[in-house]
């Protein structure tokens, strides 16, 4: 196993207990976990800190891992869906910030809005072939409600949070902003 492979390998399993403690933020407590969202965090940091294969991998395990575990989320539909979910989050942000011309902040946010967006309309898609099959409706208020209203604290929270640990991991050299852009970044924090 090349070096850089048994990084991943280990920050891989870094975010799985992350993903599993996170939750117990929220006191185990749906409607708080549903508004926060504790669990994309770790799948996200993953895409972008050890590329999209570990991020699918991780974002599809850790919903059905977690219910498993301590019976939240919900296996049936919450996890389920959560998992194709939050492995879109994963292969998504990874894969676009791996094909960024240069590493920044900037391409941080792009890859998240990429992933944040395309895994919502995942989780929407899953959710109704879901309910779908036990003969239930997810309506478009469902889908807006659950996928971005309900969200919104998370989503400010993933905003903030990601691009602030990336930073602070460029700064720390762990990971490495392109040299022009960081000089650009940092100038504009003076």
């Amino acid at each position: 196993m090349k070096r850089k492979e048994l990084i991943n390998f280990n920050l891989s399993a870094v975010f799985i207990a992350l993903g599993l403690i996170l939750p117990f933020l929220t006191g185990q407590i749906q409607q708080i976990g549903t508004m926060l969202l504790p669990m994309h965090i770790p799948v996200l940091l993953c895409g972008l800190i050890c590329g999209w294969k570990y991020g699918l991998f991780i974002g599809f395990i850790l919903p059905p891992l977690r219910s498993v575990i301590f019976g939240m989320p919900p296996m049936f539909p919450t996890a389920i869906a959560m998992a194709f979910e939050l492995a879109t989050y994963g292969v998504v942000i990874g894969f676009l910030y791996q094909r960024s011309n240069k590493k920044s902040v900037a391409s941080v946010y792009r890859s998240m809005i990429g992933a944040m967006i395309s895994g919502r309309i995942v989780w929407g898609l899953v959710m109704m072939v879901i309910l779908g099959i036990r003969g239930n409706i997810f309506t478009w208020k469902m889908f807006i409600a659950g996928a971005f209203l309900n969200a919104i604290p998370g989503i400010i929270l993933q905003l903030v949070l990601i691009p602030s640990i990336m930073v602070i991991l460029d700064r720390t050299k762990m990971i490495q902003f392109s040299k022009k852009v960081k000089s650009e970044v940092e100038g504009s924090e003076n």
